[in-house]
């Protein structure tokens, strides 16, 4: 195709095909993978494992997003195989964000069983850490997550795997495998320890940033484990109430924080903790609306203050974009990329407001081109084209747009 890109680029397509993970690109990363961990050792070996795999799984999600179910075979089989090496070191077997990885990989590869297999032996060989321990809330987090996804609806999510999970977290004893059943006292006593977990935890003033890395890693996650137990046990709006408490806490001790600091605001890690907490809110709003009806308005209100905050978070432009697809007039996501582009120099806005448009454009050709085959419509759709078009010219002309491989071959993708 005139280039080769290392890594792959998925925001391009070529004809029917998808491009994907470039074979030179691909030996050149497992390179510097192999002659990394000859390298490192002991805590740098491990966070490089833990590099190496989640890059495996992005392979992983781009063959299941794909549909290539040969290839996906291929590359479970080769993840998984690696997977088990790396927690065969000493070092790993007890590094719990490896387990977690590791459990996630099968339950992507459709092995449900063998994923809960996976939780249940990493959380029963974590020990008594319970609320305390980040790493132990991470993983439980994401294991309640996945088996949440699993439920039609909420009903009767009271005496799910999910809550099973959450409520065994705050119990700080050795962790048992959920039998099919979940005990109200035991639940009553959960919220009350997830209660006094996160007013301690807000109240915790860190006295060097290391500890400042902790304590907001240890929150994001206290946070997503209390507010999806909430929503199990109680429902959507004493969810969001923890969200929302979380934030505005968090909003208060970064300005305070920044007083104290003047401009030297870089090292504190509290902008991303918010920014954390956001994203759970509104993957958590984006879930609920799934399987129940519930007004898009908050959602739509949580993206575009989130949005104004870190205009370069991806997965946040993502959710926008899927919400405004939804709705048939394009005016006020419209005003809203215009006035973010102003006031932010991350590229992030332009791409998916081009994205956005593209989808637009598409959906108009497809209706204007039904049940006719591949007829080219008779009134070509000029004032799309147009705007994305111009869209394209301005984001070329910002300083990061015009140093952005990616944006210029969208552009030439986009005229030809």
């Amino acid at each position: 195709s005139g280039f080769n890109c290392i890594g792959h680029m998925d925001t391009m397509s070529r004809g029917r095909h998808q491009i994907g993970h470039y074979k030179e690109g691909e030996e050149f990363i497992q390179n510097v993978f192999h002659v990394l961990s000859q390298i490192f050792t002991g805590k740098e070996k491990s966070n490089l494992a833990i590099c190496w795999l989640q890059y495996e799984i992005s392979k992983v999600i781009q063959c299941l997003q794909a549909k290539k179910k040969k290839k996906l075979k291929a590359q479970g089989r080769k993840s998984k195989k690696m997977a088990k090496n790396f927690l065969k070191a000493p070092d790993n077997r007890n590094n719990l964000s490896l387990w977690k990885l590791y459990a996630y990989l099968e339950w992507l590869l459709g092995n449900t069983d063998d994923s809960r297999k996976v939780f249940d032996t990493a959380l029963c060989t974590a020990g008594a850490g319970g609320l305390k321990s980040a790493q132990l809330c991470s993983l439980s987090l994401l294991y309640a997550q996945l088996e949440v996804e699993l439920l039609e609806s909420t009903e009767g999510a009271v005496t799910s795997r999910a809550v099973h999970i959450l409520t065994k977290l705050t119990e700080n004893g050795p962790y048992v495998p959920y039998s099919g059943q979940v005990l109200p006292v035991n639940i009553l006593k959960a919220r009350k320890t997830y209660e006094h977990a996160l007013q301690d935890c807000l109240s915790k003033t860190p006295a060097s940033d290391q500890d400042q890395v902790k304590v907001t890693d240890q929150l994001v996650n206290l946070v997503g484990c209390y507010a999806l137990f909430q929503y199990l046990t109680v429902g959507i709006d004493a969810a969001v109430l923890i969200y929302t408490q979380a934030s505005e806490k968090l909003e208060v001790s970064g300005s305070q924080k920044r007083e104290n600091n003047g401009e030297n605001f870089g090292i504190l890690n509290f902008p991303t903790a918010l920014e954390a907490v956001t994203l759970l809110h509104t993957n958590l709003l984006r879930f609920h609306m799934k399987i129940s009806v519930y007004p898009l308005n908050p959602l739509r209100e949580a993206l575009t203050e989130a949005l104004k905050r870190y205009p370069s978070n991806q997965s946040l432009w993502r959710s926008y974009i899927h919400i405004q697809r939804k709705s048939h007039s394009a005016s006020k996501a419209r005003r809203f990329f215009d006035s973010v582009t102003r006031s932010t120099n991350s590229l992030e806005p332009w791409l998916f407001a081009i994205q956005a448009e593209q989808m637009r454009k598409k959906l108009t050709e497809k209706v204007q081109r039904a049940d006719v085959g591949e007829i080219h419509c008779t009134i070509p759709e000029t004032g799309l084209t147009n705007r994305i078009v111009a869209l394209f010219e301005h984001a070329v002309q910002s300083e990061n747009g015009a140093h952005c491989p990616l944006l210029w071959r969208m552009y030439l993708n986009f005229m030809v």
